[in-house]
């Protein structure tokens, strides 16, 4: 998890990782260099992100939008899919699906469906990339109490099948319950890390979320 007030960094950070803004340093998966490679050079080598704005293609089922992800075309099939729908289906999409328990909504239509499905909607559509790591940017912005928690049910799913994540959202009791290491950042610096029960108790990290943020932390 990494967490911080807003405009400590974190979604700069996201962007830095994932080859979207310039940065200093550099960084690897599984000793392959990502650093200096463009966005979907890191995406083929297995980083993959969310965005805080889901942008669903609303006139395509859910197994074709994670259709849309995990097909890596050459340029033959992108011009045939200028006029041809998507495949519908492959073992990764619905491998996808399973983990996030997803199943019965992939011949949905986004549109159709609420705001806490979609936003699931758009985790296994990075999913369906197979990453080794998943980088995801707030996604239980917008959602209620019972939503973020069925949300983070499922990302724990996420990651016992095998995929890595990295969580930013500031629903600190999505990120301090089902995180197993937390960061803490603040105006670009890391002032804590542990685990949730140590961060939790950093007279930093509750100096940095003052009011309502920081009684959730307590």
């Amino acid at each position: 998890g990494l967490i911080g007030p807003n405009g400590a960094g974190k979604t700069t950070f996201i962007d830095a990782l994932t080859g979207f803004v310039p940065c200093e340093g550099r960084f690897q998966i599984g000793g392959e260099e990502l650093s200096g490679l463009p966005p979907h050079a890191r995406a083929r080598l297995g980083l993959a992100r969310t965005w805080q704005s889901i942008e669903l293609f609303d006139d395509l089922s859910v197994r074709e939008n994670l259709a849309v992800a995990s097909h890596r075309g050459s340029w033959l099939s992108m011009m045939k899919e200028t006029v041809l729908r998507p495949r519908g289906s492959s073992p990764e999409i619905e491998r996808a699906l399973e983990v996030l328990d997803l199943e019965s909504a992939g011949d949905a239509l986004p549109a159709d469906l609420p705001q806490g499905l979609r936003k699931l909607i758009g985790v296994a559509r990075a999913l369906a990339a197979e990453p080794r790591v998943l980088c995801l940017d707030e996604p239980a912005a917008g959602l209620d109490t019972q939503e973020s928690q069925e949300l983070g049910r499922r990302l724990r799913r996420v990651v016992e099948s095998g995929t890595s994540i990295l969580l930013v959202d500031h629903d600190m009791g999505l990120v301090l319950g089902i995180c197993d290491d937390v960061y803490v950042l603040e105006f670009g610096k890391i002032i804590a890390h542990g685990p949730p029960e140590t961060v939790r108790r950093d007279p930093q990290v509750i100096t940095a979320y003052l009011g309502s943020a920081a009684e959730e932390i307590q």
